[in-house]
């Protein structure tokens, strides 16, 4: 009986321990583009289904040679439709898919999650139940999205990145005159602990930048 109950506590703490474990690590993608990487963190607890479907994406190739075919300072950069790789700009930002499928979308999952700046959010179309792979990474804050559009992730490193991105020549349209691509998709799996310090870093060598460029 002492070795029976012995074996059930020595179960029931390594259960512990994994999930323990598993509590404190994230998934991570990073996305590499042709103005640099980006690293991304994700909101599960709010927006589950919008998560699932990013990461399935990234892991399945469908993001890997897409384009930014919008891009807007001093408000965001648009991508992740599959219909940019086909070389006709004329139906850029008319394509998507989800993981569930062609002719699938994605139900709203609004959040109280505010659009700032490095905020990763969902591109839909006038039904709030339409989004699928487009999506949108903020440039600054745009508090007028907030509650309309499903946030489900942040930046936690290439903020400059962005701005690279953001600040390309673009025509009327706010379609960047060279190309802005999506390179690669890698999902990681990285310690919460690190993600956190990883975002801190960011924003702190941005406030140092602005400080200096204000001397």
């Amino acid at each position: 009986m002492i070795l029976a109950a012995a074996a059930v506590i020595a179960s029931s703490v390594a259960i512990a321990e994994e999930t323990k474990e598993k509590e404190t690590m994230e998934t991570v993608v990073i996305m590499t583009t042709n103005r640099g990487e980006i690293a991304i963190r994700f909101f599960p607890e709010a927006a589950p289904e919008h998560v699932k479907n990013f990461i399935a994406l990234s892991k399945d190739g469908t993001y890997e040679g897409t384009l930014f075919h919008r891009i807007i300072p001093g408000f965001m950069v648009q991508g992740g439709d599959p219909n940019s790789k086909d070389g006709n700009p004329g139906n850029d930002g008319t394509g998507g898919i989800t993981y569930k499928g062609e002719g699938t979308t994605l139900k709203a999952e609004f959040n109280d999650i505010k659009h700032e700046r490095g905020i990763l959010s969902m591109a839909r179309s006038q039904s709030p139940d339409s989004a699928r792979s487009q999506f949108f990474m903020m440039h600054q804050s745009y508090p007028s999205l907030d509650g309309q559009y499903t946030v489900f992730g942040q930046i936690i490193d290439g903020i400059e990145v962005v701005d690279l991105i953001v600040g390309t020549p673009r025509s009327r349209s706010d379609r960047p005159d060279e190309d802005q691509k999506i390179l690669k998709m890698v999902v990681e799996e990285w310690e919460t602990d690190k993600v956190n310090l990883t975002r801190d870093a960011m924003w702190e060598e941005e406030r140092i930048a602005e400080e200096a460029e204000k001397k």
